[in-house]
């Protein structure tokens, strides 16, 4: 038989999580009622609490975790030493764990921090995630979470991203700028924040030149490298024609300039490329690759100072907060107008 736990008893007494731990931490915000049903079922069902999470709730650890989709993308790597200065400048902790973009390995995660390791998280959801009841049970549990990049908007709290509709809109629009008029668009997800808003910047530029938008152009990667490698390859290679490719994050455009190298697919004279992307040797690419920059060490710095300034306060009500910082288009090589065009 399973252990049984908060989850439960909130399930069998349909309240929810947060009502059952205050009743049976008999806090003053739950009527008499109330905590005699929770301690009765509690009883019966056997709940035996976990002293040693009860005393980390109480006792700070000084630790608070990151949790990232995956640590190949510069952008995460930039995010991880923008929080880890904060963190060490405060006298915290910074464990750092990683998803690798699998849902049920980010809900171990989150569990297994309930038990007091930590403090409080900062963390960038993954893709694959659309319900979010885990997370919501680890904040009922006063375990805090600041989200950035990928955030979850039915929780309240701090959020930190860059403007990526607006930053989406500057790269398509600086690819028609430059004489493309078939812009593909390389999608990370199509429920993720970060997919939808690209892909409404996307769409905005298309509509503000009059350009028809074509669902044929949008290739829905599935962050398998081999099976990318087909969808670009076919969009490139298809009756479908495309000079430009706007891409929504970096590993698919390093993906299109392997697709183009066996192609014999000419950048930027046949095909014009730009990306979000902190690549920091972007410049190096033959050809230079323009990008889409974010502020990654500060959206670490900042969720980092948000998530201390509220744990410092003695676990007071978290602000629900959404801050939005801007990217830069760095133009390079990969989107110049050739002779030709």
């Amino acid at each position: 038989m399973s252990k049984v736990d908060l989850k439960m008893l909130s399930l069998q007494l349909g309240v929810s999580v947060s009502t059952v731990s205050k009743a049976l931490r008999d806090s003053h915000e739950i009527g008499a009622s109330t905590k005699a049903k929770v301690l009765k079922v509690a009883q019966e069902l056997g709940y035996k609490p976990n002293p040693y999470a009860s005393y980390m709730r109480h006792h700070k650890s000084k630790t608070i975790a990151l949790i990232v989709p995956e640590i190949n993308i510069s952008y995460f790597l930039q995010v991880i030493e923008g929080a880890e200065s904060i963190a060490r400048e405060k006298d915290y902790h910074l464990l750092i764990y990683i998803t690798h973009e699998d849902a049920e390995k980010e809900i171990s995660i989150i569990k297994h921090l309930q038990n007091g390791r930590v403090d409080g998280i900062i963390m960038a959801i993954s893709l694959h995630i659309d319900k979010y009841d885990y997370l919501k049970e680890c904040i009922s549990n006063d375990i805090p979470i600041v989200f950035f990049d990928r955030i979850c908007n039915e929780i309240e709290t701090v959020k930190i991203t860059t403007d990526d509709t607006a930053s989406a809109f500057i790269a398509t629009e600086h690819l028609i700028q430059n004489g493309c008029k078939n812009i593909g668009y390389l999608s990370i997800s199509s429920h993720l924040s970060i997919g939808i808003k690209r892909m409404d910047g996307y769409k905005d530029a298309l509509n503000k030149y009059d350009i028809p938008f074509d669902e044929s152009k949008v290739i829905h990667c599935v962050n398998q490298p081999d099976e990318d490698y087909n969808l670009i390859k076919a969009l490139l290679s298809g009756s479908t024609k495309v000079d430009g490719i706007f891409s929504s994050v970096e590993k698919f455009a390093l993906t299109t300039y392997r697709v183009c190298k066996e192609l014999k697919i000419q950048i930027p004279e046949q095909l014009k490329v730009v990306c979000f992307s902190n690549i920091l040797n972007a410049d190096l690419f033959n050809p230079s690759l323009t990008t889409l920059s974010q502020p990654a060490f500060s959206v670490g710095s900042i969720a980092a100072s948000a998530l201390i300034k509220h744990l410092d306060k003695k676990r007071s009500t978290i602000s629900n907060e959404h801050i939005v910082i801007k990217s830069q288009l760095i133009v390079r090589e990969s989107t110049a107008v050739s002779n030709k065009d």
